[in-house]
């Protein structure tokens, strides 16, 4: 030995638990569970065997622990920094919930240059940009089946002859914005190049290209032993590379819109990379669909607010069997749940009906509010025992907050009309005594005041009613009973209301 102190320490590989011990015969001390009962931990040995006893007072133990602490602090901060995830809690992208077009739904792989300039143009032509609809976003099925010799991906020759850059320079000339789809796999859902592991020069090349949005799908997953990362840690990848490429060339982040399909419950933990995240599976146009969406996402509306919501994907207005009533609950339900709003129709072939639903402004107006950002919620669930989880017949009493008053959305689930009754103080956003004036957002008529109740009639099968209430002043004097609700209803002197 030494000389030096040396304090007792077991052998990486020696339990020191009693017994047989995988322990080398120069730690014999460790072979059973302990030293031996004449030697002190703090007794040490030099070459001629002689021994020195440390003595501990208090006043050696103070300064012992401070001297340790101070050099666990410097040896910490001596470490290399780790770089901050990419943090998109505000970074000036994505305030309100975006607007704006998508392809797939109408056109899946079948898209080209002149298709989708066709439709920025008629986006601008019949008054959807002026209403909000900004974004041209082009999904899947855009590039060549394999990256050029330098590692980057090409857009498709035959379907953009004339190149992305041409393409969103005509877009932007609109005033309008546009959009690429890419994947955080090996390859998108159609098996065109993914992202994976190019992320940062992906990233690149998108603003590049001129794009303002990208929507980043689940597919061709790696294998575990690759990736090493759960669906936070993939998504994050490119979150970091859009954040770096921003802070690198000074220009805005692009819009970053997950698009993984509520895997993982991303309303814990998108909102730190993106300005949007995908609740559930893919829609598709019928009642069934919606409801089960609806329905879904009616247990995590506190998730969407400014910056960052919950995603219900495209709109299906305009599309398959849907009727009439079941487009305006279908728009209703997006719009006031604060999720993007993404036509995907074919625009060349609109009808006056799929129009109206789509440019209704005073829906707009609460998808779009500038002052609250926050959804509404169900207040009773109707059908259902309250936070009933059921597909097909989602929660039917709805309302939320909005700069110019209450919201309230009566959504009929059943399959014939029905009426929908409700007292106004089971909104939480109703106070009592007051009487509220009722504004309908899809008749656009004022209806009179509501004094503690409201009853909808005959609301269409699948149908909803969308309402907007502000206050009129107190409620007529004496109006009985004393509490619209009768819980703990008591007067000054304690005589409890029955």
């Amino acid at each position: 030995m030494d000389g030096s102190p040396h304090f007792y320490q077991p052998h990486d590989d020696c339990s020191c638990s009693g017994g047989a011990s995988p322990c080398s015969t120069h730690h014999e001390k460790c072979r059973h569970g302990q030293l031996p009962s004449s030697q002190s931990l703090f007794n040490v040995s030099s070459s001629r065997e002689r021994s020195i006893t440390i003595v501990l007072t208090p006043h050696t133990i103070i300064m012992t622990f401070l001297a340790l602490s101070l050099a666990a602090s410097l040896a910490y901060l001596s470490l290399p920094s780790k770089p901050l995830p990419a943090a998109a809690l505000n970074n000036g992208v994505g305030k309100l919930p975006f607007m704006g077009y998508n392809t797939w739904n109408a056109y899946h792989c079948d898209i080209d240059e002149d298709g989708i300039i066709q439709t920025a143009q008629l986006m601008k032509s019949l008054g959807l940009a002026d209403l909000g609809y900004e974004h041209m976003n082009i999904d899947d099925c855009w590039a060549e089946k394999t990256r050029s010799a330098s590692g980057d991906l090409v857009a498709n020759a035959t379907r953009f002859p004339s190149g992305f850059n041409n393409l969103t320079s005509q877009i932007h000339d609109l005033g309008l914005k546009a959009g690429i789809y890419s994947d955080s796999g090996w390859f998108t859902c159609q098996l065109y190049p993914g992202s994976y592991l190019n992320e940062a020069r992906d990233a690149e090349q998108f603003q590049n290209w001129g794009f303002d949005l990208l929507k980043y799908d689940n597919c061709a997953v790696p294998f575990d032993e690759i990736i090493d990362l759960g669906m936070v840690g993939k998504y994050t990848r490119m979150a970091d590379a859009i954040a770096n490429l921003s802070a690198t060339t000074g220009q805005p982040p692009l819009f970053y819109s997950l698009c993984q399909w509520g895997r993982e419950q991303p309303w814990l933990w998108a909102r730190k990379l993106g300005q949007s995240w995908r609740t559930t599976d893919d829609i598709d146009a019928d009642w069934e669909h919606l409801a089960s969406i609806i329905n879904q996402n009616s247990f995590i509306t506190w998730a969407s607010d400014f910056y960052g919501h919950n995603d219900m994907d495209i709109l299906e207005v305009g599309n398959g069997n849907l009727t009439f009533d079941e487009a305006k609950s279908h728009y209703t339900a997006w719009s006031l749940m604060k999720s993007p709003l993404l036509i995907g129709t074919d625009l060349t072939t609109v009808t006056n009906e799929t129009l109206e639903v789509l440019t209704n402004k005073e829906i707009i107006a609460i998808n779009q509010d500038p002052i609250v950002g926050t959804s509404i919620s169900p207040f009773r669930w109707g059908v259902n025992p309250d936070w009933t989880f059921n597909a097909t017949h989602p929660a039917q009493y709805w309302s939320g907050e909005s700069q110019n008053g209450t919201i309230f959305m009566l959504l009929n689930v059943l399959d014939d009309s029905a009426d929908m009754f409700f007292n106004l103080t089971e909104s939480p956003w109703i106070n009592a005594g007051r009487q509220y004036a009722v504004r309908d957002l899809w008749t656009h008529t004022d209806n009179g005041t509501a004094v503690r109740n409201f009853t909808a009639k005959a609301v269409p099968a699948h149908g909803v009613v969308a309402l907007l209430m502000q206050d009129a002043g107190p409620e007529p004097a004496g109006t009985q009973p004393p509490c619209a609700r009768p819980e703990w209803c008591i007067d000054q002197n304690g005589t409890l209301v029955q």
